[in-house]
């Protein structure tokens, strides 16, 4: 009897600190994003907006008043009035319902573009800073050739080379974001590769392939959140204008590049026509901007060493022990 008493309260102790972790994680957290939010009010409002914007996009069905590919002869290029508050292009489509449905096609090439770009990069960045030697030095000339030319440029050559579509898009813009993501990423697993834990698991005779995926991948993730919202913007300049030269995603499907490319066809573009689709882009890739420099200064280690032990996991670590 108190042996089985004893190894109840044994087990009933060891339970408390689990128990406590989660409080105390999700306190840390919500106290992070409010110190966040007072810190960085810009970052505040671009991702505000961005949040605005992405739901606006997932649910443009609920939003646009009409469909976007459906034409009106009767109602060709009428500037804004009360049954089309963005009037109407030149085959009388609504441009706040096309404005709204490019939203959704422009926000899914850049995410998709950028997460496919930024995971591969920073993973051959880890590679190379991890294992250096001949792969590092032929890494780093590949991504230099990539680097040397402008990322318009090289994603057009791509798209063109592969053909246009969604598909050919997202992977032409990715294309120009692996290089940004190697680079940083390998000058990360170069400085953590030297860290003690990270010896001594090489010592116990640990694989290189377990050593980067639980020593040396967590502490990029900060890095990483960093390079995939500072890259969102460029993905939405990049995906816009090869819509505008036409290597982009091909009509009828609104996009706004497209929407820019339709407005010129005429001799003398309707203002309208110009003003919401680029209205559209500059505020969209300014609120992704700012929310960017936003959370690459929370995540600076000499500005917020507590959101950063947090997004790493040396919160939740410390909050169990």
């Amino acid at each position: 009897m108190p042996g089985s008493i004893l190894g109840s309260d044994t087990e009933a102790a060891a339970a408390l600190p689990a128990a406590a972790a989660t409080p105390v994680s999700e306190h840390s957290a919500l106290r992070e994003m409010l110190v966040f939010a007072r810190r960085n009010p810009l970052a505040l409002i671009g991702g505000l907006v961005a949040l605005a914007i992405i739901v606006i996009a997932l649910a443009a069905p609920l939003f646009a008043p009409r469909d976007p590919l459906k034409a009106n002869f009767l109602r060709m290029s009428k500037p804004p009035d009360a049954q089309a508050i963005f009037g109407t292009d030149q085959v009388g489509r609504d441009t706040l319902s096309r404005v709204i449905y490019g939203a959704r096609t422009s926000l899914f090439v850049a995410f998709s573009a950028v997460l496919l770009g930024t995971t591969v990069g920073s993973l051959w960045g880890v590679a190379c800073g991890y294992l250096g030697g001949r792969f590092d030095l032929v890494s780093q000339r590949v991504m230099e050739v990539l680097q040397a030319f402008p990322d318009l440029i090289l994603a057009m050559a791509i798209s063109m080379a592969i053909g246009t579509g969604l598909p050919a898009v997202i992977v032409a813009i990715a294309i120009t974001r692996i290089p940004f993501g190697g680079r940083v990423i390998r000058s990360v697993a170069l400085s953590v590769r030297e860290m003690a834990y990270v010896e001594a698991g090489r010592a116990s005779g640990a694989s290189a392939l377990r050593i980067m995926g639980l020593h040396v991948l967590p502490q990029c993730v900060a890095p990483y959140l960093v390079l995939a919202t500072t890259h969102l913007g460029v993905a939405i300049v990049i995906e816009a204008a090869l819509g505008f030269l036409g290597v982009g995603i091909p009509p009828p499907t609104p996009t706004w590049g497209n929407m820019l490319a339709d407005a010129i066809t005429g001799l003398v573009p309707a203002w309208w026509l110009v003003l919401y689709p680029g209205l559209a882009i500059t505020i969209t890739v300014l609120a992704f901007n700012l929310l960017g420099d936003g959370i690459r200064d929370t995540l600076d280690p000499r500005l917020s060493p507590a959101f950063l032990r947090l997004v790493t996991g040396g919160g939740r670590t410390r909050a169990s022990a």
